[in-house]
């Protein structure tokens, strides 16, 4: 399951990459705005184009196959397990009962918590 999330992720990556490129690729529609304002060709200045050429039909399956895998991976993650907890095994510090003889060591007590009371979130709690 691991292998087809990397390849959708590789595949994501490249038609996001391919989408830039072919963009950069493309002649703008304004690009001639200049040349067309004394030629007398102003009324298709932004007008229909005509028929779309290999690039523009490029990155028109590019989108698709972007969109593609970042639905499928929104659907894959849905069903993944829950990464373990950034805060699963650290230890808990309760601050140290105020000393009622003289030669008793002041400071924080240190004591571990168990992993599986911590990720439940059962470590306050009171038994019934």
């Amino acid at each position: 399951m691991q292998t087809l999330f990397t390849l959708v992720v590789v595949v994501q990556v490249l038609s996001a990459l391919a989408i830039i490129g072919l963009v950069l690729l493309q002649h703008g529609k304004g690009a001639d705005m200049g040349a067309s304002f004394g030629s007398g060709a102003s009324g298709s200045l932004f007008g229909a184009t005509g028929s779309s050429n290999f690039l523009s039909k490029a990155t028109g399956v590019a989108a698709a196959v972007f969109f593609a895998a970042t639905l499928g991976l929104a659907v894959s993650s849905g069903n993944r397990k829950p990464a373990i907890g950034v805060m699963e095994g650290v230890t808990a510090v309760k601050p140290a009962a105020p000393a009622s003889s003289a030669g008793a060591a002041s400071g924080p007590v240190i004591t571990a918590v168990p992993a599986s009371s911590a990720a439940t979130g059962q470590a306050n709690q009171i038994p019934k």
